[in-house]
């Protein structure tokens, strides 16, 4: 699982099957035909590949995930703040709140999830 970066086309294919997992691969392929204009061969080409990285996997015909949605993203965040920020949230915070203002119940809901992972 060592690529695990997905382009913005990729994302949209990568979300079609978290969302409608488990899907039969023939299904797949009509819905980016209608969703992202796909011919059958892009379809395939590109599920190859997301399976070669390790994202999916298309057993008897049938597509599913080896890692949820939720895994793939919380892995690029990780990645994200160590190769930018040195592996400090604080950092990455800092850097995100200079430009954008949090809500209060953005800020709330920091304090909760700080919260939580002192409980823990």
């Amino acid at each position: 699982m060592e690529d695990m970066k997905l382009g913005v086309v990729e994302s949209k294919f990568a979300d079609i099957i978290w969302r409608d997992e488990p899907i039969p691969s023939g299904e797949l392929v009509k819905i980016c035909e209608v969703e992202l204009n796909w011919k059958k061969p892009t379809t395939y080409t590109v599920l190859r590949k997301l399976c070669e990285r390790g994202i999916f996997k298309n057993e008897g015909g049938t597509v599913t995930s080896l890692i949820s949605r939720e895994e793939f993203y919380a892995m690029q965040s990780e990645k994200f703040v160590e190769e930018t920020f040195e592996g400090s949230l604080p950092a990455f915070i800092a850097a995100f709140t200079k430009r954008k203002q949090l809500t209060k119940s953005e800020i709330e809901e920091l304090k909760k999830l700080i919260e939580n992972c002192e409980e823990a």
